[in-house]
């Protein structure tokens, strides 16, 4: 094969590359759309269902949306207090956005409220998340 063919041969196995992945992404982004759509959907039906309004803010996560994830997440803690769920995964959505103060304080709450529940699941990774937070643990161990 020529220099010539080689050179043509990879050009379009990299543009067929670059299509493949954008048409993945397109289709992911598209899923993830549909999936937030349907459920808005089923909380105008159920518009205090604090599961719905959590599934939502993790999609809001998933999908980058900063500012709707943290108004999801401090709607979460002011109407819905007790879903043990929310602390957790706030508290790393702050460590994220470089708020370690406020994740510490979010993860201290989420314990608090998980012993009143008995979760003792949700309060050992309360715990932990806590612990690596504060310096104490580190994750990995």
């Amino acid at each position: 094969m020529s220099l010539y063919c080689q050179f043509y041969a990879s050009i379009v196995n990299a543009i067929f590359i670059v299509f493949f992945y954008a048409l993945r992404n397109n289709a992911y982004f598209c899923v993830m759309e549909g999936r937030l759509t349907q459920l808005q959907e089923f909380l105008k039906e159920s518009p205090n269902d604090p599961f719905l309004k959590y599934a939502l803010t993790m999609e809001y996560v998933k999908l980058g949306e900063e500012d709707q994830a943290l108004a999801g997440f401090e709607d979460l803690l002011s109407a819905h207090e007790d879903y043990v769920g929310t602390y957790y995964h706030f508290g790393k959505f702050l460590e994220s956005k470089h708020d370690q103060d406020r994740a510490i304080e979010i993860y201290e709450k989420g314990i608090q409220i998980a012993q009143q529940k008995r979760n003792f699941h949700a309060l050992g990774e309360l715990r932990n998340a806590h612990l690596a937070a504060t310096g104490l643990l580190d994750e990995d161990e």
